[in-house]
């Protein structure tokens, strides 16, 4: 019977593509502290900084391009005869413009814009304005589609769920540090699933995998993809 894959993805698969990681030096993200860019808290305080703050973010995706570790993802994802489910933290496009389809965004899309009046998600790639409005219920409400700090990730009971099915679960190119993503590896290990790191260097969680391996994503993952697919 062919294993139940399940893939977590973060900032280091994208940075090879020259996407920031989420902190960089100093605690800040792109020259701004998180807590003034990535929080409700900050997007009532100044609403006119984070949609600006996203629609830069949203812009630049147009100036980068997937690298080997997302075409080798989904190359898996098309040859892969199992179940397969890769979660990425990222809210970039790049694994769905090198070709994979069974992905999902937790922490939300760059090219998506969220109504927070009625909870309409709909796909944006211009820049979205503070008071534009939502087209499904007409309130002057739509916000950058981001999962900020102090809210609920997407589809977290299909993450679970895939994890309880999971004969391996693969995480490549995280921190280990934001919860609830890195629990996912004693999660995955609690179901009796085999557990993988694949990182530029040790993570916050590298002790609680089966097994480690560190170098850039863009080599690690082809590499092991090949293995897979043998």
């Amino acid at each position: 019977m062919t294993a139940s894959l399940v893939i977590l993805t973060g900032a280091g698969v994208s940075a090879e593509s020259g996407i920031a990681t989420f902190r960089g030096p100093g605690g800040l993200w792109e020259g701004h502290r998180v807590e003034d860019v990535c929080t409700p808290e900050a997007l009532a305080a100044d609403p006119l900084l984070v949609h600006r703050f996203y629609d830069a973010r949203r812009a630049a995706l147009a100036a980068v391009e997937p690298n080997a570790a997302h075409r080798a993802l989904a190359a898996l994802d098309a040859a892969w005869p199992g179940e397969l489910l890769i979660v990425t933290q990222n809210v970039d496009d790049l694994h769905e413009r090198a070709g994979t389809r069974r992905l999902l965004h937790m922490h939300g899309e760059l090219q998506s814009a969220l109504c927070a009046a009625c909870g309409a998600h709909r796909p944006r790639s211009e820049a979205l304005p503070p008071g534009t409005r939502c087209e499904t219920c007409g309130a002057a409400a739509l916000r950058p589609d981001i999962v900020f700090f102090g809210e609920m990730p997407y589809q977290m009971a299909r993450i679970e769920a895939a994890l309880a099915r999971a004969d391996l679960f693969v995480s490549i190119g995280t921190s280990g540090a934001v919860y609830p993503a890195a629990g996912f590896v004693q999660l995955a290990d609690a179901y009796g699933a085999d557990t993988l790191e694949l990182n530029l260097e040790r993570s916050a969680g590298s002790a609680l995998f089966a097994e480690t391996r560190l170098g850039p994503a863009g080599t690690l993952v082809p590499a092991w993809v090949a293995e897979m697919l043998v």
